[in-house]
């Protein structure tokens, strides 16, 4: 299965991009999974230096007003079942000095 992710695939270009993908690749339609990204979804483009920047600020206003990480992978595994506590804290205790390790620890009310 080939993964590709197209942005704006509902409208004029990204529809044009979506069936020239299938016919290129020879792939039949029934072949294409859709995902939608659900509102609250961001995507953030960083391909220039400025927009680099403004994703940095855009995560970091994100994390101060909410107080919750944009993607940590430890809270992730944590979350899916693919950690138990035990491995989180053992993951976070080297961490315990900095934000982040504190930030692992309180996933745990500990």
């Amino acid at each position: 299965m080939i993964n590709i992710i197209i942005t704006g695939g509902a409208g004029f270009i990204g529809s044009y991009v979506v069936r020239l993908l299938v016919s290129k690749q020879n792939l039949e339609w029934s072949e294409l999974e859709v995902g939608v990204l659900d509102r609250g979804t961001a995507w953030l483009d960083t391909g220039t230096f400025a927009s680099l920047q403004q994703a940095g600020q855009f995560v970091e206003a994100i994390e101060e007003r909410q107080g919750l990480k944009v993607g940590c992978i430890e809270e992730i595994a944590y979350e899916q079942g693919f950690i138990d506590a035990a491995q989180l804290e053992q993951i976070a205790q080297p961490l315990v000095k900095s934000g982040y390790g504190k930030y692992l620890l309180k996933l745990l009310d500990i």
